[in-house]
């Protein structure tokens, strides 16, 4: 049987067949010691030892496409991030480390801003605009009216996609919309993951539909970016590649203090957003304080 993990804990795999059934599966010893551990979204082989209970054997890990330190997954597809246009105002800071997050991992980003029917002056412009040029899709939803979900929907066929954006913009209201299934789980994926309920929540896969998954991340308050050195910043601001050519000191520019910059003189004649600026700048210092202590 093939399959796909969509959640591990205490020593459980469980295991989705593609359709309906879930199996809580163990993994095999040989994992170990080859120094490999399963993770949520690989795609596996196992072996059914009670139909009736739903118990199995994971068999073998096939090829990840790709793997991901935070959130610890395989074979992720894309990301959608969710704020609200209002109600809470998006913390355009959070969503753009979130974005350099991604870029780091080669992982394209959907951003949906929703709440557009309490849009009343139009906020959505100016967002439309400061992320125009940032390498990721925009997209506006309203989960009441049901605007720009069908949309979004067809973004995710076929994929497996990372869920993230803070406390109160809607997430839950737009998942339980994108899903067939409005509790995001059947009764019986419900029941067999009962075990883990209580503990402290790791990523997990939701089935959607055929060949398509939506991974729940905790946690996203706040962001720090690890592993990166404040020089190197600069190259996840893609809209920076257009105008870098134009400065004096070519590839050591880090666009911040140097005279004669062409990312700086871009902001000053509106062509890179102000925003996306001050946030790389503020990005910058924070690494740049980091590696000072």
């Amino acid at each position: 049987m093939k399959g796909k993990i969509i959640k591990g804990i205490a020593g459980f795999y469980y295991v989705h067949d593609g359709h309906e059934r879930l199996y809580a599966c163990k993994a095999k010893g040989i994992f170990r010691k080859r120094g490999i551990k399963p993770l949520v979204g690989d795609n596996v082989e196992f072996t059914i030892l009670d139909e009736t209970e739903q118990e199995g054997n994971i068999d073998e890990i096939l090829p990840r496409r790709n793997q991901l330190v935070r959130p610890a997954s395989a074979n992720v597809d894309q990301a959608l991030v969710v704020f609200a246009v209002v109600e809470p105002a998006p913390n355009l800071n959070l969503l753009d480390r979130f974005l350099v997050m991604m870029e780091m991992q080669q992982i394209p980003v959907l951003v949906c801003f929703n709440k557009m029917d309490l849009d009343k002056e139009q906020h959505c412009l100016r967002y439309q605009e400061i992320y125009k040029n940032s390498g990721c899709q925009v997209h506006f939803s309203s989960t009441y009216s049901g605007q720009g979900i069908e949309e979004i929907r067809k973004r995710l066929q076929g994929k497996t996609t990372i869920l993230a954006g803070p406390s109160g913009v809607g997430k839950s209201s737009l998942t339980n919309l994108l899903q067939p299934l409005a509790e995001m789980e059947t009764g019986e994926i419900s029941k067999k993951i009962q075990r883990g309920k209580h503990t402290t929540r790791h990523a997990e896969l939701f089935y959607v539909e055929e060949d398509t998954y939506l991974m729940d991340t905790p946690g996203f308050s706040s962001l720090y970016l690890e592993n990166l050195e404040a020089e190197t910043l600069k190259y996840f601001f893609s809209e920076f590649s257009d105008y870098a050519s134009g400065c004096r000191f070519g590839e050591d520019c880090v666009h911040v203090g140097e005279p004669r910059c062409g990312v700086k003189e871009a902001v000053r004649e509106g062509k890179i957003s102000q925003s996306r600026y001050d946030n790389y700048q503020l990005l910058y210092q924070e690494l740049k304080g980091k590696r000072r202590y």
